[in-house]
């Protein structure tokens, strides 16, 4: 192989060192302390294998290797470096660590190839800090605006643009992220497969053809709080109650559409959130996906009836659906899961077409240009926990197949 375990180890282990919560999974959230000690590990190990790197407007890392032919669109390759809370440490990296690893070998073999590959290092795909999810590909795609900047918020009330201003950047450069199509050749990236399809079949790499589409709505039922013990139930305004059946038509929608359409509400805020006081607001996001945007909006229209149903007719009781994030599905380019197959029969490594149902940056690069997205085992199947794993050798065969075909893409004419 061309590439080095030993190297792809030492990335993953220095990278889950910048963690909010040790001994409890990884936590590295966007624009904290931890970001910046990551950030700067980045930089470092791109400049040492021979990149020229810049950070973009929304706080991309981009480490460039100048082609032969400066003039030509990029090929990009990478992931995301952020996490949800108390998760693990490959959700992500293993992506960021492919680009790193193919620098390596670049430098290594002393090749330059004839277009100019861009490796990159993106945040808050996970929208754990900020709701909104895929953001740095977002701004990529043109579909980052400056109103979510300034309205979506942490739990401390920070916005997006504040955090980002207290970090050095500027929410004002946010165009100069976005990438015309002409200027990308492809985008190509690696994660773990989150789920157990890849490791129960003893498969070593997934080669994705589609991508699902993903809604994240967030609502929120506002009421009127009152004491549990002395208001009668058929004069409470409880906007629990009223959450809890969009809730329930959620996951009817989902069943009703079929297709493998699922919708998920994983988070509740509720308020006041005493157990003696009628809660009178809450908050809550439904996640959508499908594979299919008819049957991802067929669920988006019946949370909204649900919730204007809910509230019908109940006074102080009222509802507001908000669409945060809206990811249509995205199919891979053929020839891309072509090359990436045949480097790893030629390698001899077993393979499997797979349905990617977790939401991955490459989706919104497909609407800038031709996409690749290669998966490799997760023990277990488990992902977003302190329990996720990847062995360092399973995680080297991904890598392999997709340096190979990285150094192709950016041969080709």
């Amino acid at each position: 192989m061309k590439t080095k375990v030993e190297r792809i180890q030492k990335d993953i282990e220095a990278l889950s060192a910048f963690n909010s919560t040790p001994g409890a999974g990884l936590t590295r959230l966007s624009f904290t302390p931890e970001h910046k000690a990551a950030q700067d590990y980045l930089i470092g190990a791109m400049e040492a294998a021979g990149l020229t790197v810049r950070i973009d407007p929304v706080g991309t890392v981009i480490g460039r290797l100048e082609g032969s032919d400066p003039t030509l669109p990029v090929v990009m390759a990478g992931s995301h470096y952020d996490s949800v809370k108390n998760g693990g440490n490959f959700d992500g990296p293993a992506g960021v660590v492919m680009g790193l690893e193919t620098a390596r070998v670049y430098q290594d073999l002393g090749k330059q190839p004839k277009h100019p590959v861009e490796f990159v290092a993106m945040i808050e795909e996970e929208g754990t800090r900020f709701s909104g999810g895929l953001f740095a590909s977002r701004a990529m795609a043109g579909r980052l605006t400056a109103e979510e900047l300034a309205t979506f918020h942490d739990k401390d009330g920070i916005t997006t643009g504040e955090a980002m201003k207290a970090f050095g950047l500027d929410p004002a450069k946010l165009s100069e992220a976005v990438k015309k199509p002409e200027e990308v050749k492809n985008f190509i990236e690696l994660h773990i497969e989150q789920g157990p399809i890849l490791e129960n079949g003893g498969i070593d790499v997934g080669i994705v053809k589609t991508i699902v589409g993903i809604k994240e709505v967030q609502v929120t039922i506002t009421g009127r709080p009152d004491h549990a013990g002395t208001t009668p139930m058929d004069m409470r305004a409880d906007a629990f109650l009223a959450a809890s059946k969009v809730a329930i038509a959620a996951n009817e929608a989902a069943i009703a559409a079929g297709h493998g359409t699922v919708a998920t509400v994983g988070k509740v805020n509720v308020l006041p959130g005493a157990f003696n006081i009628v809660p009178g607001k809450v908050e809550f996001f439904v996640d959508i996906r499908s594979q299919y945007t008819e049957c991802l909006d067929e669920v988006f229209g019946k949370v909204k009836a649900a919730a204007e149903a809910a509230v019908e007719g109940v006074k102080d009781l009222s509802a507001d659906v908000k669409l945060m994030m809206d990811v249509t599905p995205v199919n891979m380019d053929p020839h891309v899961c072509e090359l990436m197959t045949k480097n790893a029969e030629a390698a001899d490594m077993s393979h499997k077409e797979m349905l990617s149902g977790a939401g991955h940056d490459a989706q919104v690069m497909g609407g800038v240009t031709k996409v690749g997205l290669i998966f490799v085992q997760s023990k277990n199947g488990r992902s977003h926990c302190p329990e996720e794993w990847t062995d360092y050798d399973k995680l080297q065969k991904g890598i392999e197949v997709a340096c190979e075909t990285i150094m192709q893409l950016a041969d080709e004419d």
